[in-house]
C-alpha cells in the first residue's frame, strides 16, 4: 500500500471532502457526537483550574497534581478502554464510558461547594474520556480503507474542535455565576447523547486473524498482551507531544483570564477550534503524505513559537500564540495517530489506546512540572518566564528525543524506525 492523495487531478477541497457522503448513519451520529460531548465538556473543563483554585481556594500547586493525575486516568486509561472494547465491543464501551461521565458532570453539583465532590467528579468525567475515545475511534474506522482513515478521522477532530469553539463561550457569562444551572444542563446534555449511543448497532465481528480477535470461521485465537504492536517511535514522539502542548491546556485559563477577560479567553478558545474545525480536514491529505521527519520539525516549531508568543502577555500575543499552538496542534496529533496506525498490526482501537496512554503520560508530566513551575513563575511576578521556558523544552527536547531513540535503536531512522509506515497493507 502506498498513501497517496484521493484527490483526483485538479481537485478542490470539495473533492477531497466528498468521502464524507458515503457515510453510515452510525458514523454521522459519531460526528455528530463528536460536536455535542466537547460542546458540554468544554463548558466546564476549561475553567477548571478557576473553579478549583479561585472557588474552592485549592493552592496551584495542588491543583497542578489534581489535574496532573486527571489527565493520566483520561488518557493512559486508553489502554483500559481499548481492552475492555476488545472484550465487550466497542458500541457497549462507548455505553458504559457515557454512564460514567454523565455521573461525572451531575457530581459537579455538589462539588460546588465541597472540594472531594469536585475532585470526584473530575476523575469520574476523565474516566469516562478514557473510556470512549479509543472505542469511539475504533468505531468510526471500522473496516474502513486506509485512504480514507485521514479525512474521516479530521473531520471527526473538526466536528470535536467546533464543540470545543462553542462550548467555553456558550458557559463564560455563567460557569461562575451561574454554576449549577450549567452542571445540570450538561449532566442533560450528556444522559441524552448517552441514551442515542444505546440506539447504535453492535459493530460486526472483525475476522483478519492479525488482530487477536476470535475467528468465528475457526478455532479461538490467542489474545495479543495489551501493549503488544506499539510503534515506539509515534508514541515518544505522542508523549512528548502532549507535555508541550498541555501547559497551554492546562495553564492559559489562569495566564490570560487575569490579564484580560473570562469573554476573551473562552474567544480565543473558539478562534483556535475554529482554525482546528476548518484547516485540519483541508490539510489532512497534506499531512498524511508529509513525510515523518519534515512534520515533527514544522509542528514542534510552531508549538514552541507559539509558546514563547503568549510570554509576551498582551491580548494580541495571547490570541497569536495560540493560534501558532493550534497548528502545531494540527499537524503533529493527526500525524502521530496516522504513523500509529500504519506502523501497528493491532485493531484501530488498541492503537489509539496505545497513543491515548502516550498522552496520559505526557500529560501527566506537563501537570506535575506546570503547577509548581507556573507558581513559581508567578510569585517572581513574571508569569511569561513560565511560557519562555516551555518554548524552551519545545525547541530542545524533539532532536534530542529522536536522537536518544536511534542510539537505543542502532540503524533506524526518523522516517522508519519500527517498519515503512507508507509500504505495509493492513
Amino acid at each position: 500500500m502506498t498513501t497517496t492523495s484521493s484527490r483526483k487531478p485538479g481537485g478542490g477541497p470539495r473533492s477531497r471532502l466528498a468521502p464524507l457522503k458515503a457515510l453510515t448513519g452510525p458514523q454521522y451520529f459519531l460526528l455528530a457526537g463528536s460536536f455535542l460531548i466537547p460542546l458540554g465538556s468544554f463548558a466546564v473543563l476549561p475553567f477548571m483550574s478557576i473553579l478549583l483554585h479561585e472557588r474552592l481556594g485549592i493552592g496551584l500547586g495542588t491543583v497542578g497534581v489534581v489535574l496532573a493525575i486527571a489527565s493520566l486516568v483520561q488518557f493512559s486509561g486508553g489502554v483500559v478502554g481499548a481492552a475492555i472494547a476488545e472484550r465487550i465491543g466497542l458500541q457497549r464501551t462507548m455505553l458504559l464510558a457515557l454512564v460514567i461521565r454523565t455521573a461525572g458532570f451531575a457530581c459537579f453539583l455538589p462539588g460546588l461547594s465541597h472540594p472531594a465532590a469536585a475532585v470526584t467528579a473530575l476523575f469520574l468525567v476523565s474516566c469516562g474520556a478514557a473510556l470512549y475515545l479509543p472505542a469511539n475511534k475504533g468505531y468510526l474506522v471500522h473496516h474502513v480503507e486506509e485512504e480514507q482513515r485521514p479525512l474521516l478521522l479530521s473531520a471527526s477532530s473538526s466536528a470535536l474542535n467546533a464543540g470545543v469553539a462553542l462550548g467555553p463561550i456558550a458557559a463564560a457569562p455563567f460557569v461562575l455565576s451561574a454554576s449549577a444551572g450549567l452542571f445540570t444542563a450538561v449532566s442533560v446534555l450528556f444522559a441524552a447523547i448517552t441514551v442515542g449511543h444505546a440506539l447504535l448497532p453492535v459493530e460486526k465481528p472483525d475476522r483478519r486473524p492479525d488482530e487477536g480477535r476470535v475467528d468465528i470461521e475457526g478455532p479461538p485465537r490467542r489474545r495479543e498482551k495489551t501493549l503488544a504492536g506499539l510503534a515506539p517511535m509515534p508514541f515518544a514522539i505522542t508523549v512528548l507531544s502532549v507535555y508541550v502542548f498541555m501547559f497551554f491546556q492546562h495553564y492559559l485559563a489562569v495566564y490570560a483570564v487575569p490579564r484580560t477577560s473570562t469573554f476573551f479567553y473562552a474567544l480565543v478558545l473558539a478562534l483556535y477550534a475554529l482554525l482546528l474545525v476548518v484547516a485540519q480536514p483541508l490539510l489532512s491529505d497534506w499531512i498524511a503524505r508529509l513525510p515523518y521527519p519534515r512534520a515533527l520539525r514544522l509542528g514542534f516549531a510552531a508549538l514552541a513559537t507559539g509558546m514563547a508568543t503568549l510570554a509576551l502577555g498582551h491580548p494580541a500575543a495571547i490570541l497569536a500564540g495560540a493560534l501558532l499552538i493550534c497548528l502545531g496542534e494540527i499537524i503533529l496529533f493527526l500525524k502521530n495517530d496516522l504513523e500509529a496506525l500504519n506502523r501497528s498490526s493491532r485493531t484501530p482501537a488498541v492503537v489509539f489506546g496505545h497513543q491515548r496512554l502516550a498522552a496520559g503520560i505526557g500529560a501527566f508530566a506537563s501537570g506535575i512540572a506546570g503547577g509548581g513551575g507556573y507558581e513559581l513563575a508567578e510569585r517572581s511576578g513574571h508569569a511569561g518566564l513560565f511560557w519562555t521556558a516551555v518554548a524552551v523544552q519545545g525547541a530542545l527536547l524533539p532532536p534530542l528525543l529522536i536522537h536518544t531513540l536511534r542510539r537505543l535503536r542502532p540503524g533506524a531512522t526518523t522516517a522508519d524506525p519500527d517498519r515503512p509506515a507508507t509500504a505495509r497493507t493492513r
